[in-house]
């Protein structure tokens, strides 16, 4: 294992060449992404200090919250989205346009994302398996109904419609996995085979230690994969890893597109 942890100048060209060549002779290259991708644009994190959940009681957004109350699961899912957003509109950044320049290239085969931010799709990455889903829609709980989120929160925020419901009666929640809740089965399907099959696996700006996208990596080591880590702090896969990159994410991926 190959381990940098000088951040992004102090990664060696030889670790950033081998990473390149990895992915250049790969015939399946997978990318998993978390919250250390989105936060270079603006994206809070939600675990960690001064994380979301530092300042937010994860048990307000739990279904059986959701199920029981749904006008208090609302109002508290309101301040979660300011807590979140405020006035950002956040854009995607250098790591998520490496990514589609990757995929472009044919070096990466899909995206699996913990983020819900949808952002990249907004970079152009054509294929994206959103883990914990998108809180850029909202789905009816009954009748499945999914929709931009926009309108429906602001009629929530505006008019107070708690919960806002769909046409059918039935509640619009977001389009997101709530705690209490499994993976969707399609997606985390999807990704377990991608991770199975893949020659380069790239974890970045993930923690790992949350179950059952944290085991994907460990699948695709498993099954013969170069695993590489790229996060600021230590993960449990490190171990497991061929190369271990502590660096920028803005910083990193695109010197090894240039590499590619």
């Amino acid at each position: 294992m190959v381990d940098d942890r000088h951040g992004t100048d102090g990664v060696a060209d030889e670790t950033l060449d081998a990473v390149a060549d990895a992915l250049r002779t790969a015939e399946t290259g997978v990318a998993l992404t978390g919250a250390g991708v989105s936060t270079a644009s603006g994206i809070p994190s939600f675990r960690g200090d001064d994380g979301i959940w530092e300042r937010h009681d994860p048990a307000d957004f739990h279904r059986r919250r959701l199920d029981a109350d749904p006008a208090g699961f609302w109002a508290d899912r309101l301040s979660l989205r300011e807590a979140i957003y405020g006035d950002l509109d956040p854009e995607p950044n250098a790591a998520h346009e490496a990514l589609a320049t990757l995929e472009s290239a044919g070096h990466l085969d899909g995206v699996l994302t913990q983020n819900t931010d949808g952002l990249h799709d907004a970079a152009g990455t054509d294929r994206v398996i959103e883990l914990h889903g998108n809180h850029q829609r909202v789905v009816c709980d009954d009748c499945g109904d999914r929709r931009d989120a926009e309108a429906v929160f602001e009629r929530a925020a505006t008019d107070g419609d708690l919960p806002p419901r769909c046409d059918c009666g039935g509640i619009y929640r977001p389009d997101v996995v709530l705690f209490g809740e499994s993976l969707p089965d399609i997606a985390m399907n999807e990704a377990q085979r991608l991770a199975r099959d893949s020659d380069v696996f790239l974890a970045i700006g993930s923690s790992l230690s949350v179950r059952p996208a944290s085991l994907l990596p460990k699948i695709a080591a498993e099954a013969g994969s170069t695993l590489v880590v790229i996060n600021y702090e230590e993960t449990p896969r490190d171990t497991e890893a061929t190369h271990v990159l502590r660096a920028d994410v803005t910083g990193v991926l695109p010197a090894i597109v240039e590499r590619v």
